[in-house]
């Protein structure tokens, strides 16, 4: 998997005069450390910049906005911290005059019980509402700690931190995301239609390619092809091919190397593939191997050219920073409501897998016959928590609109083909519910990791895009 990717938050400390002053100073210093300390880059006033690095004055604001203009490009998301109770006006008119468009946290610092006189009173519990106040009325979205006050070396505060990165990361990374859409949509899977304006009016595009020209490409490389040859060999690192043909692996490998390059030709960051039943019939293998590989390296890749279902797959990535799968709400477990099996058949990266194996597509084995179907990642699912999420483009009100949600992958036992596994959410019947009354489709995208809550508050509040977050 590829390096944590270092980020960068820009900080505006909040003073107010006739607050004590020397809080916003080690208000600065002590919000500057904790972040230092969790590898993040800041960006902030000087004491030789304003009083204390703090804002307060309209000249102040001026000079902190010019200086995150400066480092506009490297700004993932902007803190107040606010010490004492700040200066309302002049934290809205930084943000308003830097433009970063970037999500924005508010924390104001508690004060301490034995410390309430005039020296040491901090009123910060007061001085946030004022501060979100201001905010709402300049129309600058921000995003709240999950207690009111919190101090920035508290546990409670880490938690938030990492939260708001993953904000941060989702945000980012959707506003001028490319995707791939690799050939037509099956004709069977209506469930799969998509508004490609409705993405680029979030500033999302949308760049195709024809299945004629991937396999044309294919046929016009060389078995000797260095890139394939490589290619081949990564593939028989990864997973275990035996039984496999060197034909079909060549096959495989000749098919990543021509997404691998047109993806970096055309900037290209995520793909969703068309599989049933072109590939099979006209190349003689399932991409499903290829697939696997780019979403265990963090460039996720969906099948049936479910364009939406990447879109998700990529947010809780990026939340998460680990690889994220496209899976089927596939049956029922049993007789417990709350346990389901989410499968494919499959694509699913390796992280996802207790072991895996390289084996044949069993479902469509029948029609196109077993020797064309070789490349699908088949095992069990590892337990472990996991969340989920889903968006989808509704035509007729001309919004996107998504849900997400938490549960766990179990270790219960599963005899079945494919990649597949159990996971128990609570309140599984009223998402399914959910589910079907907002006609959304069977495919979910799931990570394992925590990071719902982070994915639904950079779609909902930043995205601006109609979130339901399933709570059990």
């Amino acid at each position: 998997m590829a390096n944590k990717r270092k980020m960068t938050m820009g900080v505006i400390v909040g003073n107010r005069g006739f607050f004590p002053a020397h809080l916003a100073k080690t208000g600065r210093e002590e919000m500057t450390r904790v972040l230092e300390r969790a590898g993040i880059d800041v960006v902030v006033l000087g004491p030789e910049q304003s009083k204390h690095g703090a804002v307060e004055t309209y000249e102040e604001a001026k000079r902190c906005a010019e200086l995150f203009k400066s480092k506009g490009d490297a700004i993932d998301g902007v803190i107040v911290t606010l010490p004492n109770f700040g200066d309302e006006r002049a934290i809205a008119d930084t943000l308003r005059l830097a433009r970063l468009n970037v999500p924005v946290l508010v924390q104001a610092t508690p004060d301490t019980q034995s410390k309430m006189t005039i020296t040491d009173r901090r009123d910060s519990f007061c001085g946030k509402m004022s501060a979100c106040n201001n905010l709402t009325q300049y129309g600058i979205p921000y995003s709240l700690t999950t207690l009111h006050t919190e101090t920035p070396d508290s546990e409670e505060f880490q938690k938030d931190l990492e939260w708001f990165a993953g904000v941060c990361r989702v945000v980012k990374g959707l506003r001028n995301l490319r995707i791939g859409a690799l050939g037509a949509r099956p004709t069977a899977f209506n469930t799969v239609r998509y508004s490609e304006k409705l993405l680029e009016n979030s500033g999302i595009s949308v760049e195709t390619l024809d299945l004629s020209e991937v396999l044309g490409r294919i046929e016009r490389m060389q078995d000797t092809n260095e890139a394939a040859v490589q290619k081949l060999e990564s593939i028989q690192k990864y997973v275990t091919t035996t039984d496999i043909p060197r034909a079909a692996l060549l096959k495989m490998a000749k098919l990543g190397v021509v997404i691998d390059q047109w993806m970096k030709a055309t900037d290209v960051q995520i793909s969703a593939v068309q599989c049933w039943t072109s590939l099979e019939e006209n190349l003689g293998v399932v991409p499903c191997t290829v697939m696997s590989m780019m979403s265990d390296s963090l460039l996720s890749s969906a099948c049936e050219v479910d364009v939406c279902g990447v879109l998700g797959m990529h947010a809780l990535q990026l939340a998460s920073e680990s690889p994220s799968a496209l899976l089927d709400w596939n049956n029922n477990y049993g007789n417990d409501p709350n346990k389901a099996v989410c499968f494919h058949c499959s694509n699913l990266p390796k992280h996802f897998f207790k072991d895996v194996k390289m084996d044949y597509q069993a479902i469509i084995a029948g029609t196109v016959g077993k020797e064309n179907t070789f490349g699908t990642c088949v095992g069990q699912v590892k337990p472990g928590a996991m969340c989920f999420a889903r968006f989808s483009t509704d035509d007729f009100a001309g919004r996107i609109r998504g849900y997400t949600g938490s549960g766990r992958f179990t270790d219960d036992p599963l005899e079945t083909f494919g990649g597949a596994g159990v996971v128990e959410i609570p309140g599984l019947q009223k998402l399914l519910r959910y589910i079907c009354e907002n006609g959304f489709e069977h495919h979910v995208a799931a990570n394992f990791s925590s990071v719902a809550p982070a994915v639904h508050e950079a779609a909902k509040r930043y995205l601006g895009w109609d979130m339901y977050a399933h709570a059990g």
